[in-house]
C-alpha cells in the first residue's frame, strides 16, 4: 500500500467501531448465524452483509415476509449486549485512543448506543465524549449522516477530519461526506479493493497532538 509519510494535521479523528477499533466479528456472527438459521437463510452467504450496516437495514434489505425489521433489530441488539465473549481491541487502539484530546474525536456507529457501550467496555476501550450511534440518525451508512454529525458535534469542518473505516458501508459514508480516510485492516481476511490508504492497527501509526491538531506517521 502506498503511503504519504504523513498523515495530516487533522481537526479530529472519527472512528467507526466495528473491525476497526474493537474486533466483535465472532460475537456478531454467532448471534446472526442464529437468527438467520431461524429464518431458513443460507448462513454463509448472508453473514458477510451484516457488516458495517445497520442492523434494520440490513434485515429490510431481506425483504422476508411479515417480519418487522425494528422489532427484529431490537431483539438481535439485545442477543449482541448479551454476547460479549472474544470482543477485544484491535492491536494499540486503548493508547492510541487514550492519547487524544477528548474533544477531538468521536466514535460513530451502525451499533444502537446501548450496544456501542457495552462492546467498548468489554475491549477495555475509553468511551468517548461524542459517540454517534445508529438511533441518532434517519439514515444509516453508506448515508454520510453519521459522520456529518460527529463533525457538528465536535464543531469542525468533515474535510478537516480523518475517518478511521474498516467496512465497504463505512467507507462510502466516509467519501459521502467529504472525510479524509484511513482504512484499518486488522479483521480483513481478504484484501479490500480500495483506493484509501491502508493500516493493519495502531501500533502502525504515531500520533503527534499539537495546536495545529492531529497528525500520523506511519510505522
Amino acid at each position: 500500500m502506498h503511503h504519504s509519510a504523513e498523515l495530516g494535521p487533522f481537526d479530529a479523528f472519527l472512528f467507526d467501531m466495528d473491525g476497526t477499533i474493537l474486533s466483535s466479528i465472532k460475537a456478531a456472527e454467532r448471534v446472526w448465524a442464529n437468527w438467520a438459521e431461524r429464518y431458513g437463510l443460507e448462513v454463509t452467504r448472508f453473514l458477510p452483509t451484516i457488516h458495517g450496516r445497520r442492523a434494520v437495514d440490513t434485515i429490510a434489505g431481506l425483504k422476508l415476509p411479515n417480519i418487522d425489521s425494528v422489532a427484529e433489530a431490537e431483539i438481535i441488539t439485545l442477543m449482541e449486549i448479551a454476547d460479549v465473549a472474544g470482543i477485544e481491541p484491535i492491536a494499540g487502539a486503548v493508547e492510541f485512543l487514550q492519547a487524544l484530546p477528548p474533544q477531538r474525536w468521536a466514535v460513530v456507529t451502525s451499533a444502537p448506543r446501548s450496544l456501542a457501550l457495552a462492546r467498548m467496555a468489554a475491549a477495555g476501550l475509553p468511551i468517548p465524549d461524542c459517540l454517534v450511534s445508529a438511533d441518532e440518525v434517519q439514515h444509516g451508512k453508506p448515508a454520510p449522516d453519521c459522520f456529518l454529525l460527529a463533525a457538528q458535534r465536535l464543531g469542525v469542518a468533515i474535510e478537516n477530519c480523518l475517518v478511521f473505516e474498516d467496512a465497504p458501508a463505512g467507507i462510502q459514508a466516509a467519501e459521502a461526506a467529504g472525510a479524509n480516510l484511513l482504512v484499518i485492516t486488522a479483521t480483513h481476511t481478504h484484501k479490500l479493493a480500495t483506493a484509501q490508504q491502508a493500516v493493519a492497527n495502531y501500533k502502525q501509526l504515531a500520533l503527534t497532538v499539537t495546536e495545529q491538531g492531529l497528525s500520523l506517521k506511519f510505522i
